[in-house]
């Protein structure tokens, strides 16, 4: 008489596979294992196991499909309410509303324009696909209606939630003011930014690196600050114009029109979207001091998530009015902005905007009380960080030098000055500035 047949699970161990991945598979399938041993034991024919009941024992998910070769490991299930996929090192899963909606086909996406063309509201809920099949390394979804999708596994890994989770957004080298320094960061000449691809590439590439990047030689007019800011932006017209021009007679309400000292802060808190991009041009200055503070404040932050991460958290979720009121002249505004000092994006973390500014800060009321004395203890963690001298890099403006400065990063102040002193700039609309970079073929 032959007896029971002596059935085996081992778990996958695909080539570049996560040992977490290993563990659990093993564990489920050694569980399987031994019900289906003790069900064996009791006389269990070879027909039962065809029976609906056994095959309850064995869920969906122990159904792999595994592709190996010396360039491509791959693993994949369709599970009950979405697709599990393994490749490249990473456990990536996709919804199948996701997956229907994503399609790049010819009548759900229009290549030429890059266009969706599928409405997404007409896509099923509930929908599954029918059939999921691969070839090399394409996956081919056959929905219920009998439209097919295909994807590339390497387009799914770069769009997965998993993928990006491991993807920095913006690459940056956090400074202080040894580490610029001695980076020794090249200046740009003014001619080869704006009449070279290479030159304005080469700024663009420090620029995004550092937060701040220089343009050296540049006629010291507003004409020509104008001339350079073009040459990368759109200019932002706010409040004070698209060029601005100022000296220090208070022709403005702001602390900026006088010869005081300015601490560390970034501009324009008080919009909801803070401006991106800063330009600085001392046209003219006839006396003493003036220097310009630059602070990294991402290398701020970043040591108040090594020291005290439930402090940047916190800074990252609390919501801050600022408020900028005027009234001088003919100026008369009432600006308010709504947001955290410490700006995340919510799928990897990634730090991308400051908004710090101790003079426009409005009054706390959006927190209750308890709230905001854990986050006036965060404050002054991140204020200490800021204001540590280590982290302060002065630098000297002039004629001819033209400052761009990040300002969704980098902190500016100013010492008191003598004298007078004139100076020019404006605003770049942020979205243009990366426009220009990414057409340039740079990250950002």
């Amino acid at each position: 008489m032959v007896g029971p047949p002596c059935l085996h699970f081992y778990p996958f161990c695909g080539v570049g596979s996560r040992d977490l991945q290993h563990r659990m598979w093993y564990h489920r399938l050694s569980h399987l294992q031994s019900r289906l041993q003790n069900l064996l034991k009791g006389g269990m024919t070879c027909q039962a196991l065809q029976q609906p009941n056994f095959k309850s024992l064995f869920p969906v998910a122990i159904h792999w499909h595994h592709t190996t070769s010396k360039s491509l490991n791959c693993v994949w299930q369709q599970l009950e309410d979405h697709f599990e996929l393994q490749y490249a090192d990473t456990v990536m899963r996709f919804d199948y509303v996701w997956l229907r909606d994503h399609c790049r086909s010819a009548s759900c996406y229009n290549s030429k324009t890059h266009q969706r063309s599928l409405d997404t509201a007409s896509v099923d809920l509930c929908i599954k696909p029918k059939i999921i099949r691969q070839e090399e390394t394409t996956l081919f979804f056959t929905w219920p209606d009998g439209h097919v999708t295909r994807y590339e596994l390497d387009w799914l890994m770069k769009n997965s939630y998993e993928g990006q989770k491991q993807k920095v957004i913006q690459p940056r080298i956090l400074w202080n003011a040894e580490i610029y320094q001695q980076a020794q960061v090249p200046s740009i000449d003014f001619q080869s930014f704006l009449e070279t691809n290479e030159g304005l590439k080469n700024f663009l590439q420090n620029f995004l690196l550092y937060g701040i990047a220089f343009v050296e030689n540049v006629p010291a007019t507003q004409e020509h600050t104008e001339k350079l800011a073009e040459r990368i932006s759109l200019i932002r017209e706010t409040i004070y114009g698209r060029m601005w021009y100022f000296t220090s007679d208070f022709s403005r309400g702001d602390t900026a029109y006088t010869k005081l000292a300015l601490d560390r802060h970034t501009d324009t808190t008080y919009f909801q979207e803070p401006c991106g991009i800063q330009v600085f041009h001392c046209l003219k200055h006839e006396g003493t001091g003036g220097r310009t503070l630059l602070v990294d404040g991402f290398y701020a932050a970043e040591q108040v998530l090594q020291k005290v991460p439930e402090q940047f958290e916190l800074l990252s979720k609390v919501p801050l009015k600022h408020e900028y009121i005027e009234n001088v002249g003919e100026c008369h505004n009432h600006m308010i902005g709504v947001g955290p000092v410490l700006n995340i994006y919510p799928w990897n973390k990634e730090l991308y905007l400051i908004r710090y500014n101790n003079y426009d800060r409005a009054v706390i009321n959006t927190v209750p009380y308890d709230v905001v004395h854990r986050w006036y203890t965060a404050h002054r963690t991140l204020t200490i960080e800021l204001r540590r001298p280590e982290n302060e890099l002065w630098v000297k403006l002039k004629p001819g030098r033209v400052l761009f400065i990040d300002n969704w990063r980098v902190l500016h102040g100013r010492e008191s000055f003598t004298g007078y002193r004139q100076l020019c700039g404006c605003y770049l609309t942020r979205d243009d500035v990366l426009n220009t970079a990414r057409l340039l073929g740079l990250q950002a």
